[in-house]
């Protein structure tokens, strides 16, 4: 027993002498990519015994075992575990969990884990946005998401970006997805900009300009049915849910990030010098100083500065942030003017009860625009006027002053000059969101949304600057005198309301089944109103032409004003069900009623069902998770024009009435049918991830404008119709992330998408003009049509052969036979402007605290037509003693071929282009200055291009509508795009 008890004794003193020796007090960092993490938690594994970072993400833990496992941890982040090992110090960097299927995913009015969507969604956040600022938001999602094409419309700051998801739902209405931000949805309208200039229309703004990329957590998008009905009469072009951030740190944290961008025109459209142009025969006029790139480009420039500040308590969270951004295009008197302003604030109240959020956004934008229509004609824009001058031919005269040839043959750097057109516009996006929980399975919430912008727009031409044709020149009355100089100004104003209430239950009803159910009502109120006043006739030493707009000719005088409004009431339920943890049912129904509409059709409903399985989940090895699903809903298009189902007249400038629209109580939204089936998966212990999808859609009901008797006075007008037919498209998704290296020092992930799509007209009678042609020789001309069982836009031209002896182009007749012109026969042909694959490919490195990424993207198996060769680059133009290409001059083509729309100006659209390549590198905790961390980076966007295109970019969308109906892949006289380079901080302190 004395033995025993004496045994007893020196285990437990050797256990005691043990514990004293090798249990120590533990200290270090925890940091993620950009820098130290306040508030990460820290816990000795298998204890209670833990700690939280300071405000420099600092800990420290006391009595930690030499053997012990300390487990980090923080929101958003991959937890991680390491081995004490007798160390004192220990240092960790987290890294983003960014295994696919574990993600959560904003959707429509919530989110859900990815693992557990029917519905193909797909989430980009803020560490896979470029570190440089970009012009809109919309273009963060270019190559990024499979199935979403997004197409600038030129290389202009600020320039309208075409944005499809799963291609085109319709043909005459809007295609670009409905946009929510923080939960009020945008009217999808634009907000400046765009309408008539001088010389033609030019394209209208982004209308997400307004929107800081600094400001952005997270963009979803929703692709198919199972996602989109929630939204109805909005959902079928697909929608992208932009949540803006919140503060994230207990600690206050300040951020302070600046760019500045350098750019240089990119491409290779060329003319003749004025050594080729008189080696070619040319009006040689004995000067050589001109060049078309120095008389109307020069080096952009860029630079952006945003601040940020933020702090969460246990109850309140609190983010405020500044921007500002100036650029200067390539393109003289070209540029764009941001100043941004955020607010995020919530409280809880009532222990956590009642939770109430409010936001703010802010922007004011300036546009600098100049004379770059999109329909310029014979006479040309500023583009267009540099091209065609004869390099000879000086600029200036010896006395400084223009030389001026003609009012029909434009001296560019006058143009140029002579043209003033600016755009301010102030944007503001507000929302109060109550969330009121009533008890642990039940929630209230509401949510009071505005979105208000003001805009003006003011341009004007001097009188000196002398352009024949009517739109440019006025006559004095009683007299032949004629006078130049035009002045116009543009006002539009918005106000946008939004009402949402939703109900959501959640319960658990045993092991087996979860219910997750949603009811709601919402109402949208749209109204915008806008003036206009034009004046021409000036005095020839007026230069203030915009503040005095009444100082012209009287007569020549206009002033107009407009208003609109649109309602939308709605009700929508969702249940989400799920049994056993493995079988997910979706299930949504939608009733909206608007405004737009016809009497006798002002309601619709709009269903859909999705169904997902998780055949495995969880496991290791090689099959980790594996998922399929399916859908079917039924969703509307309300992005048409207000006041089409109505009678509407104006009064024209001789005074008589004319009726513009018929009413039609029939008019109805048009609907597109989708189903579509997928899978998610992840492999290799969850290294490779992706998903697989096909899918079809079938839009009915298409609305156009037809002829129809007038029963007001004034010729016969048309009225909107829904007319039989159907647009189908349908087409397969894949998207690929695997993680290459994945250690704590260096990781490598590689990330691709593909998108494979068709399209077709079927069940249409009609033939429908659209791609209209401008310049030399192609008034009325058009390039493309929508007619029955093709592709939307598909071209109709006539087929090119080549040139006879005496150089006249050859064409194909009726029967296919080379023939002239007089007896060709246009032909519809098997090409496209839309393209039918579109790819995407990521890849990103770190290494420490270096980090470098490379993004690229491309579209391909579509065809451009090329306006601008077609007016601008062809035989008669030189002989005429207007400037062209080298091939152009030299070709066998005669002085008199008439200068036709053919298949010798359609050009395949293919490419691959770098989009961004970026270096950076991290420095964590510079105590010295109180910096969290700094970040260093150089970015270059638009590097290199792959095509064989000739023009200036295939990746182009000038708008040639005609009468309402939207064109694609068309290509004239666009603003250049650029090539850039920017260097870049970011601090966090």
């Amino acid at each position: 027993m004395k033995n025993s008890l004496i045994k007893g004794l020196m285990v437990f003193l050797t256990m005691l002498c043990t514990s004293l020796t090798y249990s120590q007090d533990v200290s270090g960092t925890v940091s993620d990519a950009s820098g130290p993490l306040p508030g990460a938690s820290i816990l000795v594994k298998g204890t209670t015994n833990g700690a939280q970072t300071d405000f420099d993400g600092k800990f420290t833990i006391k009595n930690v075992g030499s053997n012990a496992v300390l487990v980090f941890s923080y929101i958003g982040l991959k937890t991680q575990e390491l081995n004490v090992a007798g160390k004192s110090t220990v240092n960790v960097v987290l890294k983003e969990d960014s295994a696919e299927l574990k993600e959560v995913v904003v959707i429509g009015y919530g989110s859900v884990r990815k693992k557990d969507a029917t519905g193909a969604v797909d989430q980009i956040g803020a560490k896979d946005f470029d570190n440089v600022s970009s012009p809109s938001p919309a273009q963060l999602l270019r190559g990024k998401v499979a199935g979403v094409q997004v197409t600038q419309s030129s290389g202009e700051p600020g320039a309208g970006v075409a944005i499809r998801v799963r291609g085109n739902s319709s043909i005459r209405s809007g295609n670009g997805p409905l946009i929510v931000v923080d939960g009020v949805p945008l009217d999808g309208g634009n907000v400046s900009g765009g309408g008539a200039d001088l010389l033609g229309t030019s394209s209208a703004r982004n209308p997400l300009n307004f929107i800081n990329q600094n400001d952005i957590e997270s963009m979803s998008v929703l692709k198919d049915a199972s996602s989109t009905a929630i939204y109805g009469s909005r959902g079928a072009n697909g929608v992208i849910v932009i949540t803006t951030k919140k503060g994230k740190s207990k600690e206050p944290q300040l951020a302070y990030s600046t760019s500045f961008q350098f750019s240089k025109l990119s491409g290779k459209l060329d003319v003749m010098s004025g050594d080729q142009f008189a080696a070619a025969g040319g009006d040689d006029k004995g000067s050589r100083s001109y060049n078309w790139k120095d008389a109307v480009l020069r080096s952009g420039f860029s630079m952006n500065h945003d601040l940020s500040f933020s702090k969460t308590t246990e109850n309140s969270n609190t983010r405020i942030s500044f921007g500002a951004s100036n650029t200067d295009g390539i393109v003289k008197n070209t540029g764009l003017d941001k100043y941004n302003a955020s607010f995020y604030n919530s409280n809880d109240f009532f222990g956590g009860a009642v939770k109430v959020e409010s936001r703010i956004i802010y922007a004011s934008l300036k546009d600098q625009a100049t004379l770059l229509s999109n329909n310029a004609g014979f006479i040309g824009n500023v583009i267009g006027t540099a091209l065609y001058w004869n390099p000879t031919l000086p600029i200036y005269n010896a006395n400084g002053s223009y030389n001026v040839v003609g009012d029909d043959y434009l001296n560019p750097v006058q143009l140029l000059n002579s043209y003033t057109d600016y755009t301010n516009t102030n944007k503001l996006l507000g929302s109060i969101n109550t969330t009121w929980k009533i008890n642990s399975k039940l929630k209230y919430q509401f949510l009071f949304g505005i979105e208000s912008s003001t805009s003006s727009r003011k341009s004007q031409l001097l009188p000196t600057m002398e352009i024949s044709g009517a739109a440019f020149q006025a006559t004095v009355p009683g007299s032949t005198e004629v006078k130049f100089g035009t002045a116009f100004i543009n006002n539009q104003n918005k106000f946008n309301k939004t009402f949402e209430h939703t109900l959501n239950y959640n319960n658990d009803f045993g092991d087996n089944f979860n219910l997750d159910a949603l009811v709601g009502y919402s109402y949208y109120d749209y109204t915008a109103d806008g003036n206009f006043a034009s004046g021409k006739g000036y005095d020839v030493n007026q230069t203030n032409l915009i503040d005095n707009i009444e100082g012209g000719l009287q007569n020549e005088y206009r002033v107009s004003s407009y208003r609109n409004r649109v309602e939308l009431q709605s009700y929508f339920g969702r249940i989400n069900a799920t049994l056993y943890k493995k079988l997910i049912l979706t299930a949504t129904l939608r009733s909206d009623g608007s405004t737009k509409l016809g009497i006798n059709n002002k309601y619709d409903y709009f269903p859909s069902v999705g169904l997902a399985y998780k055949v495995v989940e969880g496991k290791e090895g090689l099959l980790n998770d594996f998922k399929i699903r399916g859908n079917y809903g039924i969703t509307g298009n309300q992005e048409f024009a207000p006041n089409s189902a109505i009678a509407r007249a104006s009064y024209g400038n001789n005074g008589n009435l004319n009726v513009d629209t018929n009413s039609n109580a029939d008019l109805k939204w048009e609907t597109t049918k989708s189903y579509g089936v997928g899978a998610d998966f992840e492999l290799i212990n969850n290294r490779l991830t992706g998903s697989l999808d096909y899918f079809q859609r079938d839009t009915k009901d298409l609305i156009f404008p037809v002829p129809a008797a007038a029963t007001q006075p004034g010729p016969p007008s048309p009225r909107f119709k829904n007319l039989p037919g159907n647009l189908i498209n349908k087409g397969v998704e894949v998207s690929l992330n695997y993680k290459v290296i994945d250690t704590e020092d260096l990781t490598w992930d590689v990330s691709g998408n593909a998108s494979f799509l068709s399209n077709e007209v079927k069940n249409f009678a009609g033939f429908i003009a659209t791609g209209g042609l401008n310049g030399q020789g192609l008034s009325d001309a058009y390039a493309q049509v929508i007619t029955n069982n093709q592709p939307a836009y598909t071209y109709f031209l006539y087929e090119w052969r080549g040139y006879d002896a005496s150089g006249n182009s050859i064409y194909a007749d009726a029967a296919g036979n080379d023939t002239g012109l007089g007896t060709a026969a246009k032909k519809l042909l098997d090409k496209q402007p839309l393209p039918k694959i579109n790819v995407g490919f990521t890849t990103n490195v770190a290494y420490k605290g270096f980090d470098a990424s490379a993004s690229f993207y491309g579209a391909f198996g579509h065809y451009i037509y090329n306006n601008t060769t077609n007016a601008y680059f062809f035989k008669g133009a030189f002989l005429g003693g207007r400037n062209t290409t080298l091939e152009a001059a030299n070709s066998p083509q005669a002085q008199g071929d008439p200068n036709s729309p053919s298949t010798k100006y359609l050009e395949k659209g293919d490419f691959l282009r770098m989009g961004n390549l970026t270096f950076g590198y991290t420095v964590n905790s510079l105590e010295r200055f109180r910096i969290k961390s700094a970040r260093f980076f150089v970015n270059a966007s638009n590097l290199f291009i792959i095509t064989s295109y000739s023009g200036s970019d295939p990746e182009v969308d000038t708008d040639k509508s005609l009468n309402g109906v939207p064109s694609a892949g068309m290509e004239y006289l666009s603003y250049p795009r650029d090539k850039s380079v920017s260097v870049g901080l970011n601090v966090t302190f």
